[in-house]
């Protein structure tokens, strides 16, 4: 009877677990067996490894008189995916005595077509980082996620094409008339330099609309939530695309992060992501699609907007389910999945971005076309956005008709989002410093948008005319608690632009006009 143990690696949910394959062969009719509550692509893993083996040179596992039983632990966990082809294999192979290698230093992860070559896999990111947290010295993964896993210091990555190259680059034991043996180098550590990329919408392309420009500056520089509301055609589409565009880059930390939740997705591209993430959603989403769950849960698109921007466009439009369900993590930032086998926590840290007409034929309040809505439909149309989500909203903006003679004059490319760009950074960097200053802290900064009640006390003091003058205003506008320390904190991220260590009356009169919503 021979025994050996691979290790491998999946993600539950967004967190990284290792996997230990075991493998026990013994004397007998041929059987192949996997344990330790595989799904269908796990069992049939069976068939695609014995090809690989017999494609890479060695004997098959269904030539051999052998009682195979192939183990993943821990058995509690149901593994997914085709990402244990490869250490099941090695698992095999060094079972069978076929290769000699010390496994417990490594880390494998691939899937094996027919032919033995290494497949893609998502999720790669989070699993090195987890390989290099349990001590392992090096992991191998397929070509193609060579430069993500590469994300991750202090620990070699080797990128191999096939199950031969892995081989080759790992056995100890001679094997006389293979073909040439191919060495395997590590792979440089992926730098990533953020890049401003050209966006097809800029602030200079949308004319007019100077006050719904300053809405959108306020909510890019404190991460706040923008309701945007006006006939069809008006330009809140353009802003909101010109409002991720003026973002700051992704820190080192946070593209690790975001990346991790993208490949887990399985919408990671090759590029991998150095700007916040803008998302849009269409409005026959479903609810899954949006929040995340599922039998096996997985991220929505509220979690890919992790660190950036999600836009829903005719917000009104969208299921009241999808609607209602925002209400979370607009308040706690997370999205709790809620299944019998347990919750999952799924991060969900964006800057919302609402766009809708103010009626449903988009005329309501048009100096020139008259609404053709009645009473009814108008009212049923307002009460699809209900009170809660309304006031978890921070700025509200109306963006009226643009003058058609106004389109034609030129502007000059990059000017004004150059100047948005400069004024977003500098706001950030006084809540970055104000927060570390004041919390004597090296953890990542808050933006003004989620700061809590306490921290608002802490952080962010109020001379005693500001104050009456807010809660005057709170009690004429009936504001809720939530939206009095809403306005608070954009008050703020309002003085933050102009530079001011204090706010002034001016700063939270402005504060209070995006408070109201008009449509």
């Amino acid at each position: 009877m021979q025994y050996a143990r691979v290790f491998g690696a999946q993600t539950s949910l967004l967190s990284p677990t290792l996997v230990s394959i075991e493998t026990d062969l013994s004397r007998g009719l041929h059987s192949f067996t996997i344990v330790g509550l595989p799904d269908k692509a796990v069992e049939e893993s069976r068939d695609r490894v014995a090809a690989a083996i017999k494609h890479s040179g060695f004997d098959s596992p269904k030539s051999r008189n052998q009682k195979i039983v192939i183990s993943l632990a821990p058995a509690d966990l149901k593994k997914e995916g085709p990402m244990f082809d490869l250490p099941i294999a090695l698992s095999y192979l060094l079972a069978a005595d076929d290769i000699r290698f010390d496994a417990e230093h490594y880390l494998f992860v691939g899937e094996l077509s027919l032919d033995g070559d290494l497949q893609p896999v998502r999720g790669i990111l989070p699993l090195v980082a987890e390989a290099k947290r349990r001590g392992k010295r090096a992991v191998f993964v397929p070509k193609q996620n060579e430069r993500e896993a590469a994300l991750v210091g202090g620990i070699e990555i080797y990128g191999a094409k096939s199950l031969g190259e892995v081989i080759d680059h790992i056995n100890e034991k001679k094997q006389a008339g293979k073909r040439e043996i191919v060495q395997l180098l590590p792979a440089p550590q992926t730098e990533l330099l953020p890049a401003l990329a050209e966006t097809q919408f800029a602030f200079e392309d949308i004319r007019g609309q100077g006050n719904a420009k300053r809405a959108a500056i306020i909510a890019a520089a404190g991460g706040h939530n923008l309701g945007l509301s006006g006939p069809p055609g008006t330009g809140k589409t353009m802003l909101a695309r010109a409002l991720a565009s003026v973002l700051p880059p992704l820190s080192f930390d946070e593209m690790l992060e975001v990346n991790g939740i993208h490949s887990v997705a399985g919408v990671l591209r090759e590029e991998l992501l150095t700007m916040p993430p803008f998302r849009a959603p269409h409005h026959t989403s479903s609810y899954v699609s949006i929040v995340g769950g599922g039998a096996s849960p997985r991220p929505g698109e509220a979690t890919l907007a992790h660190r950036g921007v999600l836009f829903l466009d005719e917000f009104p439009e969208f299921d009241r389910r999808v609607i209602e369900a925002l209400r979370q993590p607009l308040e706690d930032r997370v999205i709790a999945v809620a299944r019998a086998k347990g919750t999952a926590l799924f991060p969900a840290r964006f800057t919302l971005v609402a766009a809708m007409n103010p009626c449903p034929c988009g005329n309501l309040g048009h100096p020139d076309i008259a609404c053709t809505c009645s009473p009814h439909t108008l009212e049923r149309y307002r009460r699809k956005i209900s009170g809660p989500i309304a006031d978890r909203i921070d700025l509200w903006m109306t963006m009226g008709p643009v003058d058609l003679p106004g389109l034609g004059k030129k502007s000059v490319r990059g000017s004004e989002t150059t100047v948005a760009r400069k004024q977003v950074l500098d706001a950030r960097t006084m809540q970055h410093d104000r927060h570390l200053h004041i919390k004597k802290s090296s953890t990542p900064h808050k933006l003004n948008s989620d700061l809590s009640p306490r921290e608002l006390e802490e952080l962010i003091p109020l001379t005693e005319s500001v104050r009456a003058t807010l809660e005057k205003a709170g009690q004429r506008l009936s504001l809720s608690p939530r939206a009095f320390h809403r306005v608070i904190k954009v008050s703020r991220t309002i003085a933050d632009l102009d530079g001011s260590p204090d706010i002034n009356e001016s700063h939270v009169l402005e504060a209070l006009q995006y408070r109201q919503r008009k449509a």
